[in-house]
């Protein structure tokens, strides 16, 4: 976190979280941008501090960012296989609204 957040409150600098879209477990692949984190399970950095995150699919830049716009960005990041999946959970979280294209 301390990385993160010294990156981020630097004049100039840049904080990037950089992490592949999936990742595979007894032969099952799954996706590394999920809703939320199973229990027990922590955040090392705050949203606040988070600037960049970039997967093979690309990078975003979260400053700034409303939570739709943040749930919007990473979706974008996940593997095209769960783009879908995600975005159906937002909804229903109530991150994405019913009437957002």
């Amino acid at each position: 976190m301390q990385f993160v957040r010294g990156a981020y409150a630097s004049k100039g600098g840049k904080s990037f979280i950089c992490m592949s879209s999936t990742y595979e477990r007894a032969g099952v692949r799954k996706s590394r941008v999920v809703l939320s984190l199973t229990p027990g399970n922590i955040a090392t950095a705050p949203r606040s501090d988070m600037m960049y995150v970039v997967t093979e699919f690309g990078k975003i830049n979260l400053k700034g960012k409303s939570i739709l716009e943040r749930a919007t960005a990473m979706i974008s990041l996940a593997h095209p296989d769960f783009r879908d999946d995600l975005e159906r959970e937002a909804r229903e979280n109530g991150l994405i609204p019913i009437t957002f294209a």
